[in-house]
């Protein structure tokens, strides 16, 4: 199995954000709960859809990850775009923040 996060949209600006190890959504992939097997992954999505988290998040979903030492990577363009930001311009986003990428 593919190491998997869960990740949504926060309701309030259209965020991106992860489901962090402490059950606080956060906007950094880096904090996000990694689940390694299938029984993990789905309690981690089942704490994420608790009535608790449903006010102020919008379509939580597991997300394939590339489980690395130093944090999680998205395993799909689709995701490292929605992680990074924008693919036109490397000053905007995410992207913007990384040393080195303009």
């Amino acid at each position: 199995m593919t190491a998997q996060i869960v990740t949504a949209n926060r309701l309030g600006d259209g965020a991106v954000i992860y489901l962090g190890r402490d059950d606080i959504w956060g906007e950094r992939l880096g904090g996000a709960a990694v689940a390694r097997s299938q029984d993990e992954a789905a309690a981690l999505l089942a704490r994420a859809e608790a009535p608790a988290h449903r006010t102020n998040v919008v379509g939580p979903y597991l997300m394939d990850v590339i489980d690395e030492a130093t944090a999680p990577r998205p395993a799909s363009n689709r995701e490292n775009i929605r992680a990074l930001g924008p693919t036109v311009r490397s000053d905007l986003g995410r992207q913007a923040e990384i040393p080195g990428r303009r």
